[in-house]
């Protein structure tokens, strides 16, 4: 009997020095039974916390700062930018502009051959650049550009695999959601891994960096996928013809189209972006400039002519508002309260003052708009729900990593990529196959708040640029999105393809985009670079 108590105690012992393990591979087969991922993290560390503290191997003071992990989580700056930048993505969805948009790209490029490939790739990386949504893009480009590539001989591999991966480059081109919420983890694994090392004054990064960093290389994908497709339609004509002359009307109709739908985004893009680069807003504020932004946008396009006090002459004030205050902002100091204020200063105040007062007349106009369309309701209900998922995964990741590194995960890890052949090198390249394989069955919500969390503090630690690892993680999940079986921008595209598009074709038109994915993830590699350089440039 007393054999089998101490066998029992030593088996015991030894399951115990494996928890955290355990509790990693538990996690993953809750996610892959169809489990709600937020309850499965939540759920998944309260059972290990209990294992844990009935082992003696786990101490309930690791649990006392959750209440403020979540407090946090909540009043996070940073994170406020996640809901406006998704209320943005939704009205530009929701009001047709995408559309629009993609109709004057097709026939703007429909005279080449491959020209409607061009445009989905183009319309993508505009989209990309102004929701950061990668689910809406594939799903809208699908339901707009995929039957018109097929009724034009469009190969349907060629055309699918062109929507997929045009709809991915929200996962890397600023503003992403991807880059917002990767630069909240990398900020904290950073000040982390420094103090461990005994720093006590720690360097920041913060998300403007992260959209720095990314905005070469995510032009220069967008850049390899207009390459690819002009071979295609250079070397296999049949695959992407061109739009016979006689339906695409007249040259001079196409560019007066074009120029009437383009402007209103691109400024949007500019507002939003430029004043981030420029360091004259943060992400957050820049955020608010866009979700007030597309709110014009799409007041205007929906206001009827006749109205003027709620109609269009109240969007464009409040636009030109909102861009004088921006104008205001980086050219003069507006501060109130200093000793001393130069009439230029006072000027500049009273105006910027003005300018305040009339940007809330174009937003009612344009959220009365929207209502009478019926659309803002659809709008705010997918924003809302949108923002609760992120925000509800956040809450159960951060209470699945205290149990983790009570647990003694974070030593795991450690140990892990210490271990890992070919040093530095070897650990990135092991932690990239990692999250590759991961992407396949987890959202990069998931990945993010879980996986970076554990991976990031021994990387940073070991001397890795923290701008540059961000941007190759961000590069990482957006190419899982597209690789077979199981990407999400498949899926997608998967749900609104027309009959005669099997899912073959989906697959085999997305191999070409995986493969230029990973060579812009080499060329990354071998050029850091690419995602440091402008960072430097703007903010060191």
């Amino acid at each position: 009997m007393e054999f089998a108590i101490g066998d029992f105690t030593v088996c015991a012992c030894a399951f115990a020095g494996w928890l955290d393990i355990a509790m990693v591979a538990v996690l993953c087969a809750l996610l892959m039974a169809g489990y709600p991922v937020a309850f499965s993290l939540a759920g998944t560390a309260l059972l290990f916390a209990t294992l844990g503290l009935a082992f003696g191997v786990f101490d309930i003071a690791f649990l006392r700062p959750f209440p403020q992990r979540v407090f946090g989580a909540v009043t996070n700056v940073t994170l406020i930018a996640v809901p406006m930048f998704i209320f943005m993505g939704v009205i530009l969805e929701k009001s047709k502009i995408a559309e629009e948009l993609l109709e004057a790209m097709a026939k703007l490029f429909g005279s080449l051959r491959g020209g409607l490939g061009l445009s989905v790739t183009v319309v993508g990386a505009l989209l990309a650049a102004s929701t950061g949504i990668v689910g809406a893009t594939v799903v809208t480009m699908g339901l707009l550009s995929l039957p018109t590539m097929l009724r034009r001989g469009y190969d349907p591999a060629f055309s699918s695999g062109s929507i997929a991966a045009a709809g991915t480059l929200g996962q890397i081109i600023p503003p992403s959601i991807v880059l917002i919420l990767l630069g909240d983890v990398v900020s904290n694994a950073y000040q982390k891994a420094q103090l461990e090392q005994g720093v006590f004054a720690p360097e920041t990064v913060s998300v403007g960096d992260l959209f720095a960093g990314a905005l070469i290389p995510g032009l220069m994908l967008v850049g390899m996928y207009l390459l690819w497709q002009i071979f295609v339609a250079a070397t296999q004509p049949k695959k992407a013809p061109a739009i016979p002359a006689a339906e695409r009307g007249e040259v001079k109709d196409v560019w007066i189209d074009a120029l009437k739908v383009l402007p209103p985004p691109l400024l949007l893009i500019v507002a939003v972006l430029g004043s981030i680069l420029a360091g004259i807003a943060t992400p957050t504020e820049a955020a608010s400039v866009g979700a007030i932004g597309a709110l014009l946008i799409a007041g205007a396009r929906m206001a009827p002519k006749g109205s003027i006090l709620a109609g269009r002459p109240a969007v464009f004030a409040s636009a030109a508002a909102i861009i004088g205050l921006v104008a205001l902002t980086g050219l003069l100091d507006l501060r109130l309260g200093r000793e001393s204020i130069s009439a230029i200063e006072t000027a500049g105040i009273a105006l910027a003052l003005l300018f305040f007062a009339l940007t809330p007349w174009g937003v009612v106009a344009s959220l009365i708009q929207l209502h009478r369309q019926k659309t803002l309701a659809p709008i705010v209900d997918q924003t809302a729900r949108v923002t609760t998922m992120v925000f509800t995964i956040l809450i159960g990741a951060a209470l699945f990593s205290l149990v983790f590194r009570g647990l003694g995960g974070d030593e795991t890890v450690h140990a892990a990529l210490e271990a890992t052949p070919g040093g530095i090198i070897g650990a990135v390249v092991t932690v990239m196959l990692v999250m590759f394989v991961l992407g396949f069955f987890l959202d990069f919500i998931e990945i993010t708040f879980v996986v970076v969390p554990l991976v990031g503090p021994p990387l940073l630690a070991m001397g890795v640029d923290p701008v540059w690892l961000g941007v190759m993680m961000a590069i990482n999940l957006q190419t899982s999105f597209l690789t077979p079986p199981f990407g999400f921008a498949l899926f997608y595209l998967r749900g609104v393809a027309p009959p005669e598009v099997r899912t073959a074709h989906i697959y085999r038109g997305a191999i070409p985009y995986i493969a230029i994915q990973l060579l812009a993830l080499g060329v990354l590699a071998l050029f850091p670079g690419l995602a440091t350089a402008l960072p430097d440039l703007l903010y060191r």
